[in-house]
């Protein structure tokens, strides 16, 4: 496996001829159920105390922490070897305990852990970006039947993410407002695409939706860092571990596959000289969680790419994804 660079969009791929098997596994058979190997995290993490959410390296990864990335290139093109990181958080010891019908307090655990395994790869000075995300359902791409999150360290900052970096960098310079904040206000002021707030989160349906029921989570405060949040916040691990729980109820009131992203800041360690981001991060930036829902929908006879295209507006989507009926 390596990685090419993209000239046009300056996207990364990784890419090669060494597919891996990505079937699903029956609790009879799961990796994840009993004690395994190559434990990198664990919580709680108070010695003899049953473990609660794990952190193991995946069993294929697609990125190797050993080795150097030897970038180089090819004519006009760039490539280089995938290394990074690629770990999987088991978030639960039970193999039909999810996000939606576990415990707060288990959550809460899967929410530190993830918080824990990021600040500790940032430490890493080659990690640009971590990416903690959660493919659920056969039109999603799941991998394991066992209620898994995975988490990519990569030598580069992933495209979604720089446009993000940029626009919010780009909306200080000019207002020296973070974007994200202003958003909240006005979403909280409208009331019109509020999903549920719970203590300092919140879940809103984005103004302007990729897919249909796309849903948010944001916290209400200030903060670039998910990870930084995660240990100075015990808020965080209670109330956003609710409204997580909550959310994706109301999602699968709708569908059962969906996609969610964790966005956190980059790494500290490489500031951008050119474009400015990093600089100005902790106040231009504000972490959140996407979850994009996968729903069939009527092809339209034109597409492209990067123009979305959802049937059902966010409006219509909230107002449905309220009135879904919840337990806890």
């Amino acid at each position: 496996m390596e990685l090419r660079k993209d000239p046009i969009t300056r996207s990364w791929v990784i890419t090669g001829d060494d597919v891996p098997d990505t079937a699903t596994q029956s609790s009879a058979s799961c990796r994840f159920c009993g004690d395994f190997t190559q434990v990198i995290g664990v919580e709680p993490n108070t010695p003899g105390a049953a473990w609660s959410a794990r952190a193991v390296v995946h069993p294929t990864p697609l990125y190797r922490i050993e080795g150097d990335p030897g970038r180089r290139g090819d004519g006009i093109y760039d490539r280089m070897r995938s290394v990074g990181a690629h770990e999987v958080l088991v978030e639960n010891p039970h193999h039909d305990r999810h996000l939606w019908n576990a415990s707060d307090e288990e959550i809460g655990y899967f929410l530190r852990l993830a918080a824990d395994r990021i600040l500790d790869l940032k430490r890493d000075p080659r990690i640009k970006y971590i990416s903690l995300f959660k493919d659920y359902g056969k039109n999603a791409g799941q991998e394991f039947s066992h209620p898994t999150s995975q988490l990519t360290a990569t030598l580069f900052v992933p495209r979604r993410v720089l446009y993000e970096l940029r626009a919010g960098r780009d909306y200080f310079v000019s207002k020296e407002r973070c974007v994200f904040c202003d958003i909240i206000q006005q979403e909280e002021r409208q009331a019109q695409r509020v999903i549920e707030a719970r203590g300092d989160y919140l879940a809103v349906g984005p103004y302007a939706p990729r897919v249909p029921y796309e849903t948010w989570i944001l916290p209400r405060y200030h903060e670039s860092s998910f990870e930084r949040a995660g240990v100075n916040r015990p808020g965080l691990r209670m109330n956003l571990a609710a409204l997580l729980r909550r959310t994706l109820q109301r999602i699968r009131s709708v569908t059962e596959d969906f996609h969610l992203v964790l966005h956190t800041s980059p790494s500290s360690q490489h500031p951008s000289s050119s474009l400015g981001y990093w600089k100005t991060i902790d106040d231009d930036y504000h972490w959140h969680i996407e979850i994009l829902p996968v729903v069939g929908s009527k092809a339209k006879s034109y597409t492209f790419k990067e123009v979305y295209y959802s049937p059902v507006s966010s409006e219509t989507a909230v107002k449905q994804l309220r009135e879904a009926k919840i337990v806890g």
